[in-house]
This record gives C-alpha cells, structure tokens and sequence, in this order.
C-alpha cells in the first residue's frame, strides 16, 4: 500500500484516496502506528490521530490486537415486512392490518391542500397545536417541538446530533430491527440492556452506563420485538439511575403512542440535559405517512431544526396535511380507537392459544407482536413451520448480546381461528 504525508491531514487524506481508489479494501489491516511512523519519519502521536480521524470518518475501524482496519460497507441488516407474493401466511411481518388503517385520501379531500413555497414555516402551525396536545402531559413544560420523517429518522438525525463513530449506545435486548440497522450504519456499538415484562431491567442499565454510554434508546410501551412496556414502579427506578449520569442522551421511542392500550412513564429524570420524546404515526396510518412528532430539549431541538431548512430536507406539508387531516377528524381518530382495541383483542387471542397449548408467551403486552421463548432451535422450528405454511421471525435476529431462544409472532391480522390452528401447529413442531 501506498501510504504518504507528513501531518495528520495528509496521512488521513492519502489513506481514504486509497480506499476510494480500490487498492486499501474491506479488511485490510493498516500497517502498526510505530511502524508508518518510522516509515513516514514522522511522530508516532501523528500516525494515530491520523487513525483516529479514520476511524471517527468510518472509514477503518479498531480491532484491539488485531490494529485497525479498513472496514466494510455496512449492509442494510434484516428487514420488517416479507417478499412480496410469498405464499407462506406471515406471522413475520411486523405490519399493521392494512384494514384498520384509515383513508388519507379521503381526510385531505375534506380537509383540501394548499402548496407551499420555499421560504414559509417548515411545520404546519395547525399541526404543531394538534401533537403538542398529544406530547405535552408527557413532556417538560418548556419542551421545543420539532417533526422527522418517522421515528428511525428521528433517532438516527438525535443521535448525529450528539455522537460520534464508535460511540456506545444502550438499547433494549432484544432490539428493534430499525435501532440495530441504524447504528450499525452510523458506526456506533450497542451496548444490550436486559428487559422484562416491565422494561429495561435497573441492573443491566447500570452496567451499561458504567461502560460509557453516550445515549440510551427505549421504547416506553408496545416494545418491539417483546411487547413489553415500562411500568410505573420501573420507570422510577430507572430514572433514579439515569439520574447519575446527567450528560447522557436520553430517547424515549413512543412508537405506539395512539394505539397503545398501557399507559406512558418516562424514564428520563430532571437531571438528563438532553432528551427527547419521539411519536410516530407509521404504525397508526400505514408505513407511507412516515412522520414522527419530536418532543426535546431546546438544543436538541436547534440542532434537529438545522436539518430540517427550508431548501433540504423539511417534512413535506403534503404529508403534514394528511396527518393533520387524519387527526382532526373525528372518523378517523374513532377508527384508530377502535384499531387499538382490536390489536389488543388480537394479541389476546393468540396468548390465551398458547397457554392452552401450555406455550407461555411474554404478558403483559403490547403492540402488534407477540413474543414467545423457546427452548427449541429456532431455526429448526422456524423451517418447520415454514413446511407448514407459517412464516415467523427468529429471536436471535433482534439480539444484540447472546442469541436468543425466541419466536416474535405478528399478530396484527389474526383472528380466533386462525390463532388456534396457528398454535397447535407451533406446538407439533417444538415437540419435534
């Protein structure tokens, strides 16, 4: 490899023209920094700026003993949702029942549209009343408001705000699909925090803050994969350790908010200087109308804002005005209700199945999944039901530590019938 420069710039500078012209590839190891030093005749404090700037640009990566390497496109990790026109019935999907969503057609005929134009307010003043009567009674009274295009928006742009490559950050074990992809793409490492029918369990947080954290990520209620939510004796506990560690980003991902049947309890503490609570509608309209309220601090919010200008990459007010449409009629907001109670009906009847079948599912729970622990191979069980016509995800795909032993069931579409025959087919093939 063909290494020049005397500072750090032009070290940084020749080694990513390296990379980009294809003669440093995918895990390459750069030579040890004592030993480019002395190459280069330059001091080896040098070299490792140099190498950390790389690393900080994602471009290489540290590997303890191993040095540090030139490190590979992040790929786009395991996805929600199934292949299109798969005959498999998917229980895998992670989708809200299409027939429950309501019609932002027919809201934005009612409601009608009128075209903005570079220069005006980047957020409906209409829109901004409606979700801060939605964030408010779960919010500091000075919170800032700002929107994102959906929650994994929304926390990806939160954490860019504050972090930096190689940066910890906790997260519930197992974890939604979304967080994983997010900060394998921005180069950050998963710190797993253990969760229970309650939430985040107060041991393993505070051992991942004790290895450094910059931010924790929780989702509140509706947990996804593991349905759970954060009760309100373990919201307390958890703010009282969030507490000591005042400098860390503190996201609360309310993903569920409209359709949820368990109440909100924030764990962030008064002492957390930065924090923010995201809601988001995906999951209520449909993954098109992808959209998410942000609740935060006021720097938080400036600096959410500054992505956000006129020019870039502002939440069209086309979809600003469906969503407000949405959530000013009366109709629509009946029919979500109702959607919540079905949802919640629906989770019920696949976990009563189960515990007929002597299968215990995670319950409490909330949201459109249903998680079942195995003792099993998953993925002999996963084939297996396959064969039978079942499609369901692993466990050990949502995992950030140790895989897990666990199916995580979608149970937004499935009626008393259908979970039953479900059920007793699972059942044949754990016993396999």
């Amino acid at each position: 490899m063909n290494i020049a420069g005397k500072t750090v710039a032009d070290i940084f500078e020749g080694i990513r023209r390296e990379v980009h012209a294809g003669r440093l590839t995918a895990g390459q190891v750069l030579p040890p920094v004592r030993e480019l030093a002395s190459q280069l005749g330059v001091n080896r404090n040098t070299v490792a700026a140099a190498y950390r700037r790389l690393v900080a640009a994602k471009i290489a990566e540290t590997q303890g003993r191993n040095g540090t390497v030139i490190r590979s496109l992040a790929g786009a990790g395991e996805q929600e949702g199934v292949s299109p026109g798969s005959p498999l019935a998917d229980l895998a999907g992670g989708n809200p029942d299409p027939a429950l969503l309501p019609d932002p057609l027919e809201a934005l005929e009612r409601r009608g549209y009128r075209p903005r134009l570079y220069g005006e307010p980047t957020i409906d003043p209409e829109l901004e009343a409606l979700a801060r009567r939605c964030l408010g009674p779960n919010c500091r009274p000075d919170y800032a408001f700002t929107l994102a295009h959906g929650a994994v928006d929304a926390i990806e742009r939160l954490l860019a705000a504050y972090l930096v490559a190689t940066d910890k950050v906790a997260v519930e074990d197992p974890c939604f699909l979304g967080s994983i992809n997010t900060l394998r793409a921005a180069g950050l490492e998963a710190i797993g925090v253990a969760v229970d029918a309650e939430g985040m369990q107060p041991d393993s947080l505070e051992a991942a803050l004790a290895q450094g954290v910059q931010a924790v990520i929780c989702t509140p209620r509706a947990h996804n994969p593991t349905g759970c939510s954060t009760s309100e004796a373990r919201a307390g506990e958890l703010r009282r350790i969030l507490a000591r560690y005042p400098h860390v980003l503190v996201i609360e991902d309310d993903h569920f908010a409209l359709l949820a049947q368990t109440p909100f309890h924030s764990i962030v503490p008064p002492e957390t200087v930065h924090w923010a609570l995201v809601r988001s509608v995906s999951k209520v309209f449909g993954p098109d109308l992808r959209l998410a309220f942000v609740a935060s601090d006021e720097e938080t919010a400036r600096r959410l804002g500054m992505r956000l200008a006129p020019g870039t990459t502002w939440v069209s007010h086309l979809l600003q005005t469906a969503v407000r449409a949405l959530l000013e009629s009366q109709t629509a907001m009946d029919r979500i209700r109702a959607a919540g109670r079905t949802y919640a009906r629906r989770r019920g009847l696949l976990v009563t199945a189960l515990a007929d079948e002597g299968i215990q599912a995670m319950a409490p729970c909330d949201g459109l999944n249903v998680w079942i622990p195995i003792t099993a191979n998953p993925d002999s069980v996963v084939e297996n039901l396959a064969h039978q016509g079942w499609l369901v995800r692993r466990g050990d795909v949502f995992a950030i530590g140790s895989p897990v032993r666990a199916l995580r069931v979608t149970a937004s579409g499935l009626d008393a019938a259908v979970s039953k025959r479900f059920v007793r087919e699972l059942r044949g093939c754990l016993q396999e």
